[in-house]
């Protein structure tokens, strides 16, 4: 490659600026071309990164190129490989090389994406992204769309917007009064709801949820719903959602929408990897009705299959996400139609985090959405299947969805094979404790899981019963 004509476009590096980006990249290339068949689990901790890092402050500079080349070699070791297509924990998806390269330009650039006239360029790129996801998703075309650090955020955004409206509606001003002497704010959540729900209200200031009973798989029961409504003509927020943490389950969205619009409370869908279910016709029983609810919160990095950072937050009346989460300021340049991004976020500056997402959009259109999305329900399915003819494994949930939990008898059997599983190294999985059982959580979040790597996994799971006693 001719290196000068490059590093002349490095405006005000050092003439060998090239060498670390070089470096950088082949490592990110090396690293992920290893990892469908690297060891799963981390192989060092924290203190062996540190150690080999050094744990003090260099006095004098060091070349960049090292640096990146010292980094990579004690990062790399203690690295999980979540991007494995044997990899089920936490929900956690695989990452598309198309979204990765876009992500890469995305740094590279270093747009304030929160800024849509002074950097018009990420911002288009996002617009069409976030229409792109409403008709994706059957959501109404003229809801609000701002990207999130992830689903916590995207929560956070929706239920600011649904603070905003009910207080209003009661006719309390909490943007400029704030909640002292407000009119109290009840939530009512489904019992499984997900803990990021709980994290949202309490930064909100909201408190604690009050719960409304659950079926067995978690879907929330929208008669007790209806009569918990029926108590109380305070302001109400309704949190209902779409891909139950351990079963898969949806709520009832449409009904219990509708329930919380009789008696003028807002309805906001948690869908952190369950909302891409309305991507695709096999699936439009789960999301039957989403369209009904006012807010909804999802996540791209999970079921899209996109890096970290792309969480989306929609609101169905725009004004009520721009009187939440907006500000204005004689430096700002505003758009005028007054959705600028940073009003429509908790963020006055950020990345251009729906780049990668439109990127991943594009390169599969419509039909390769709702293909990784079906490719995932059938995996999990086809898992479930495969892991209940073991002897002695339990499967506790319908497999409606990407989830499946399992147990292995007892809760220590379960957690012993659960180790015993991890420690192998061809596959991981979570523990979590679900109807006051230990279960083992296999969540199918990969593109890339398909039959073989699934055979794969239940060959591992039957190794690691019959390690243990």
């Amino acid at each position: 490659m001719h290196h000068a004509g490059r590093t002349r476009l490095l405006v005000g590096m050092e003439p060998d600026a090239q060498r670390p980006l070089d470096l950088a990249f082949a490592r990110a290339v090396a690293w992920l071309e290893a990892v469908p068949e690297r060891h799963v689990a981390p192989a060092t901790g924290v203190d062996a990164v540190q150690d080999r890092l050094g744990r003090v402050l260099p006095e004098a500079g060091q070349d960049p190129a090292a640096v990146v080349g010292r980094l990579a070699d004690a990062v790399e070791p203690a690295l999980i490989a979540s991007q494995s297509p044997r990899f089920y924990g936490w929900v956690i998806g695989g990452t598309h090389p198309v979204a990765v390269a876009a992500d890469w330009l995305v740094t590279a650039w270093d747009q304030n994406a929160a800024m849509r006239e002074p950097m018009p360029g990420t911002s288009a790129v996002e617009e069409l992204a976030g229409r792109w996801l409403l008709d994706l998703l059957g959501l109404p075309a003229t809801a609000s769309v701002g990207f999130t650090t992830g689903a916590t955020t995207a929560n956070l955004a929706g239920l600011a917007a649904a603070r905003h409206r009910v207080l209003a509606d009661a006719g309390w001003d909490v943007e400029a009064h704030g909640l002292g002497g407000a009119p109290r704010v009840r939530v009512l959540a489904g019992a499984e709801r997900h803990g990021s729900v709980d994290l949202a209200l309490r930064y909100l200031g909201l408190g604690a949820a009050t719960l409304v009973p659950a079926d067995r798989e978690g879907r929330i029961d929208v008669a007790a719903l209806e009569a918990e409504l029926a108590r109380s003509s305070d302001p109400t927020i309704v949190v209902l959602q779409a891909g139950n943490l351990h079963s898969g389950a949806f709520d009832d969205v449409g009904a219990a929408s509708d329930a919380a619009h009789r008696h003028g409370a807002w309805a906001h869908v948690d869908g952190a990897f369950g909302l891409w279910a309305a991507a695709t016709p096999r699936l439009t029983h789960l999301a039957a009705g989403l369209a009904r609810a006012d807010s909804w919160a999802t996540d791209a990095h999970k079921t899209l299959n996109t890096p970290y950072d792309c969480g989306v937050s929609f609101v169905a009346h725009p004004a009520d996400a721009v009187a939440a989460l907006g500000a204005q300021a004689s430096y700002l340049v505003a758009t005028a139609s007054g959705l600028d991004p940073w009003t429509l976020v908790p963020e006055m500056s950020r990345r251009a985090r729906g780049v990668p997402v439109w990127a991943t959009l594009a390169a599969l259109g419509r039909s390769g959405v709702a293909a990784l999305v079906d490719g995932l329900v059938a995996a999990a399915a086809l898992l479930a299947d495969e892991l209940g003819r073991l002897a002695g494994v339990e499967i506790l949930n319908d497999v409606v969805y990407t989830q499946v939990c399992v147990t292995f008898g007892a809760d220590e059997r379960t957690a012993a094979v659960a180790d015993a599983l991890r420690a192998q190294g061809e596959v991981y999985a979570s523990t979590s404790r679900w109807h006051d059982r230990t279960v083992l959580r296999f969540s199918v979040s990969n593109a890339w899981t398909d039959a073989g790597q699934v055979r794969r996994t239940v060959e591992a799971v039957r190794r690691a019963i019959d390690a243990v006693p």
